[in-house]
Parts: C-alpha cells; structure tokens; sequence
C-alpha cells in the first residue's frame, strides 16, 4: 500500500489548477485528502475516436498528481457507454458504435498518455477498467430499479434535450440511459471521487445521487476546465476546425499547431496543458499586457515545453529550429517524407493518403482556399490527375504540411 502524501501545499495546486468546479466544495475536499485516508479517483473515457488532444490531457496531468499523493487512481473505459454514446453537447443522437469499434479505437491511448501519467509504476500502478464488465451483467428489473431514482424531468433538464426538442428533433429513448449507466460505475466501482469536464456534469451528478441512495456514501465531483477562447468562446481544440492539437501527431505537427494557436489562448494552454509553475503563468499573463512584448516569442516558449513533454527536449529543440526554417525565414525542409503513387492518381485522394488532410472533402475545403501547393503553383482544381510530369516535386498543404511526389 503506498504512502498517502498530506502536504498542504501540493494539495491547494492540486485544487486549484485547471479545476472550474468541486461538488460538493472545495473546502470539504481538502479536508478529505489532508486526513491521510487513501480515496479513489476515477475518470470514464468513452474511445469514439483514436486520438487523444492536449485538452484531454489535463485531465491525465492531475490524474497523475493524485497518484503521486498516493491514492487509488482508476481509468474507466466505457467500452460498454461508448456503444449506446454520450448525448453531451450534441444536437443530433451519436452512432452507436460496436465492441469491436471500441477495441480498436482504445488501442492507441494508452500509449498516448504514457509521457503523462505513469499507468505501469510498481508501487502504485494505474487501474485500467472496462464498464461492460458490470453493465453487460444487469438485468432489466436491475435497469428498472436504478432507472426509479430519476425523474423524466430531471434527464430532460439537460441542456441538449431540451434544444432537440425546441428544434423538432428527436431524443431517442435509450439517450436517456446514459447517464443511468455512468451513474452506475461510480456504484459499482465505489469510488470517492469522479473527474471530468463540465459536458459530464449531469452525468456525473447522477453518480452522486445512486452512491448516495444506494450506498449511502458521498462522491466528489472534480470538474476540469474547458479549453476555450476567451473571446470567440470557441473550443481550442476542435477537429473539425483544425486547431486540435493531437499527442498521436508527430513532433513538427505538434509545434505548429501550437503556433497557429490565437495569442488570447496563452495564458490557458500554459496554465492547463505545461508543468510551469503557476507564479510563472501568471508573469507570462502580465508579459502578453506590454505592447514591448512579441507574443510570438511567447508562444514558441509554450510549443516548446508542449512538445518537450510528449516527444523529448531534443525533438522539441529540433521542432522549433524546423518551424523558425520554414516559416520565419519561409524555406523548404531539408528532409521531407516522400510518398509514391500511380499514374493517373486524383490529387483529393493523394491529400488525404498522405495524411494531410483528414477527409476528401477537407482537401477538396484545402484546395478550394488556395491552401494546396505543387512545385510552388497553387492547385485550383479538385478534379487534378498527379502524372509523371509532377514527379519528384514537393506538394505543399497549409503552411506546415510538405510531401515530395514520387512515382510508384
């Protein structure tokens, strides 16, 4: 059993880093991991997808304090939930997505976040598990029982319900089992404490309310910040937009994504998302107020301690002195990744093969805003056939993205 650590210190960083909101105080926590009992915290990811952003990663950051304080931490993977989806900050209900579906797409997080949180340390290892271990067990009085502690009310009081129904769309009965079935993992799995962002709230709260009734016992929950800008209110970290800053990207990819960061978002990402202390963050906030200094200067500061921790100092000394090459001086990489294809290949295909693009219709999105380049003449045309003319000359998408042409 390891030692439970009490320093008042590390517990008040612990509490207020990246932290919007403790259920039921912050106070009554602190009393809680101050008294030298060992807890259990747990966080539930339901793996839609195979990649994992630095947004995601905070949660792992404090997860990773926690264990170091020596309590129990567990990773909850929803392969169970993922299947039925999570209706949070969605308008329409989510593909339901198949065991196998969920299998793959696990496969790669673990060692997403292993530069993060150390899952496999001797004394106090992280505890990896699946909640089809128990829901795939209950039975449907069991589904009944659980399903008398809520209201339809109460479920409809989520924000997303009620804007399906405002606008006509449809809220699928089994939506409604979700936070039922979340609820019950902290039950099952008896934990003290539930981490997640603030989409989970509801979810989380019901958790709280079946330990309660059917334990009689208290869970805190810990709800993490949002990566959001201050002044769009738009998430930092979005796919679809492209700012997404993904831990599967490769060193370079990661820098400039960090870079192409809006200079409001600073602040936040240094505080959420590096190990900067927070007397530091806080001297970088003030330093963005003086018109003396290159917020320029600052974000290469952030992208290089983002990258040092996922990929090691010297890649990420190599990325910056990559990114200061390419795009403060605008010169082509020395060594650029070369990718074969057939005579007679669509260049929308080619984008998207060669990983610079994440669908044909956002290479088409990058070629229709001039963003796509071949031997430095814009491509105008989606409907391009790559020949043997274009042979050994450099594709170029968006402003990082660099793939030299070869024939199969």
């Amino acid at each position: 059993m390891p030692k439970v650590i009490t320093d008042e210190k590390l517990i008040d960083e612990l509490l207020s880093r990246s932290v919007a909101e403790i259920l039921p105080s912050k106070k009554d926590l602190k009393d809680l991991l101050t008294s030298g009992k060992r807890i259990r915290i747990y966080i539930g990811t339901d793996p839609t997808g195979t990649s994992l952003h630095i947004g995601h990663a905070t949660n792992y950051i404090i997860l990773e304090k926690f264990r170091k304080l020596g309590h129990e931490v567990i990773f909850l993977i929803g392969d169970f939930t993922a299947r039925i989806g999570d209706p949070s900050d969605k308008n329409s209900v989510r593909k339901q997505l198949t065991r196998k579906d969920v299998k793959k797409n696990v496969e790669t997080w673990l060692k997403q976040i292993e530069p993060i949180i150390s899952i496999k340390d001797k004394n106090n290892p992280v505890i990896i598990k699946y909640n089809h271990d128990w829901l795939s067990k209950l039975t449907f009085e069991d589904v009944v029982n659980l399903a008398s502690n809520f209201t339809v009310q109460q479920m409809l009081e989520r924000d997303m319900f009620e804007k399906r129904m405002k606008d006509g769309k449809p809220i699928f009965l089994h939506e409604f089992f979700y936070p039922l079935m979340q609820g019950y993992d902290s039950v099952a799995m008896d934990v003290d404490i539930e981490m997640c962002g603030n989409d989970q709230k509801f979810n989380a709260l019901a958790g709280r309310t079946l330990l309660r009734k059917l334990k009689n016992k208290e869970k805190f929950v810990f709800i993490t910040t949002l990566l959001e800008n201050p002044v769009t209110g738009e998430k930092m970290m979005s796919k679809s937009l492209g700012t997404g800053v993904f831990l599967d990207g490769d060193s370079n990819n990661m820098f400039g994504k960090i870079m192409a960061q809006p200079d409001e978002n600073l602040p936040q990402l240094f505080a959420d998302c590096t190990y900067i202390s927070m007397n530091e963050v806080n001297k970088i906030k003030n330093s963005l107020k003086d018109s003396e200094v290159n917020p320029r200067d600052v974000k290469l500061r952030l992208a290089f301690e983002i990258v040092k921790i996922y990929h090691g100092e010297k890649k990420a000394q190599e990325a910056k002195e990559y990114f200061e090459k390419v795009f403060s001086r605008k010169e082509t990489p020395d060594e650029i990744q070369e990718i074969k294809i057939k005579e007679g290949e669509n260049i929308v295909d080619f984008i998207v093969r060669a990983g610079m693009a994440e669908s044909k219709s956002d290479a088409r999105r990058k070629i229709e805003q001039g963003g796509v380049k071949i031997g430095g003449e814009t491509v105008k045309d989606s409907s391009l056939v790559i020949g043997s003319s274009f042979d050994g000359k450099i594709l170029k998408v968006g402003k990082r993205e660099f793939r030299k042409i070869t024939l199969a």
